[in-house]
């Protein structure tokens, strides 16, 4: 309760809070009433509050017994109290319990005003945030160029020149490289696009521009993108990313094939579906199978707008049988051994995902990215020559570690475990050895 709202609450405080300050100009008064100077307002535990003058000073009190009540006469002293001063001491114990009192009674009399006005209060509020929300996607959709889509009822999903919101922020705020936009047209000869590219080139970004595409339409906000004309969507479906679900007994193939298996049940003509690696939990040929058998059902039993990134080249087979499968993929360039991702999405397939040139920049040491590469090569010639070729080359032998007694005294010192003696004759045959 904010202070003068209430002047008793105010009082009751000062009391509680400032009981020495309240106490201190009552001894002002009363010193300049007596004309006592060395008057005093003290306080012990068996009495209490009272007042003390000096012995010599006491008759000045004890000729004013109307204002000072006598309390005790000692050898240098002279004690008394006054009725104002015997009440000042009941509130100043009361105060606490009785600001709370006050408080809790002002409370309840806001609270029932409130409930007096829920409605009005209620409708305040929506329309605050009506204003709120609507002018943070004004402000955005100004600043951030991005424009206003066509939403009806066909089945289109046409968007130039779409950008992700929030990674596209997160490159201005690190003054990094402007977004790279992309086009994506999912029309009825090509409705089910086929994604495939390296790591780190963009993938699950484009995805999910798309899928944010659409909520924000729906939602009648503006989206990131040049143009967009979007059909509406009954449900928005994604499976993208790894978790498992221990807990229930849920290995992350297993959270996989769940989710997966509620898109296939549920998906309509008029959803959106974005897949990200599906069936790369499992075996190579058992995922391959499934991700193809997906592939298929989403194509000619659900009939949806989808997007599919994979990592299974094999996958790119499926435009030769379904007509309306758009094989799409990330555009990259190599210059001087290094992989350049320039994040463009293009027609065609991928037949690499540069997957070692990933682990190098995250880190793994040279000698695993290089065994790694032997591995790939003899894999790939292999596959190259249908099982008859190259097999996997054996690992370099380990380095062989001469013998070195240097090295071998250094390392088995322990420092602070030598006496000084100890120490000195170390050093000695330290030095026979060399």
């Amino acid at each position: 309760v904010a202070k003068a709202y209430a002047p008793q609450l105010d009082e009751l405080r000062a009391l509680r809070d400032e009981s020495r300050r309240v106490m201190a100009q009552l001894q002002a008064r009363y010193m300049q009433e007596s004309g006592v100077t060395t008057l005093k307002i003290k306080h012990n535990n068996i009495i209490g509050y009272h007042i003390e003058v000096p012995a010599a000073q006491g008759d000045k009190l004890l000729g004013k017994p109307e204002v000072f009540i006598h309390r005790q006469t000692m050898a240098g002293a002279v004690r008394f109290t006054t009725t104002e001063l015997a009440s000042l001491e009941r509130d100043i114990a009361q105060a606490a319990d009785r600001a709370l009192a006050v408080e809790l009674a002002i409370f309840e009399e806001l609270r029932q005003q409130l409930l007096n006005q829920q409605g009005a209060l209620a409708l305040t509020a929506m329309a605050l945030a009506t204003i709120d929300h609507t002018l943070a996607l004004a402000v955005l959709a100004e600043g951030e160029n991005w424009c206003r889509p066509l939403v009806d009822d066909s089945l289109a999903f046409d968007i130039k020149g779409g950008r992700h919101a929030v990674v596209e922020a997160v490159l201005k705020a690190k003054t990094g490289p402007a977004f790279v936009a992309n086009d994506c047209n999912l029309t009825s000869t090509q409705r089910l696009w086929l994604l495939t590219g390296p790591n780190m080139a963009g993938k699950s970004t484009f995805l999910r521009q798309n899928a944010l595409f659409v909520i924000l339409a729906q939602m009648g906000a503006y989206i990131p993108a040049a143009s967009a004309h979007i059909g509406v969507v009954d449900r928005l479906f994604s499976r993208v990313g790894a978790a498992d679900d221990l807990a229930r007994g849920r290995s992350t193939f297993m959270v996989e094939m769940v989710e997966t298996a509620t898109i296939l049940n549920m998906a309509t003509a008029r959803s959106l579906v974005i897949l990200d690696e599906i069936g790369r939990g499992t075996a190579t040929f058992d995922g391959l199978s499934i991700a193809w058998a997906v592939a298929e059902h989403l194509h000619n039993t659900s009939q949806c707008r989808g997007l599919f990134a994979t990592h299974y080249h094999e996958l790119t087979k499926l435009a030769e049988q379904l007509p309306q499968l758009y094989c799409a993929t990330m555009r990259i360039k190599e210059w001087q051994g290094e992989v350049v991702f320039l994040h463009e999405v293009m027609a065609g397939s991928a037949d690499r995902s540069y997957g070692l040139h990933v682990a190098q920049i995250a880190g793994l040491p040279k000698a695993v990215i290089s065994r790694a590469e032997q591995i790939l090569n003899a894999l790939e010639a292999e596959k190259r020559e249908k099982g008859g070729g190259a097999a996997i080359p054996a690992p370099a032998p380990a380095p062989v570690i001469e013998a070195n007694p240097l090295r071998d005294a250094v390392t088995a010192i322990n420092p602070d475990a030598l006496s000084p003696r100890e120490a000195l004759d170390l050093l000695y045959k330290l030095k026979s050895i060399v």
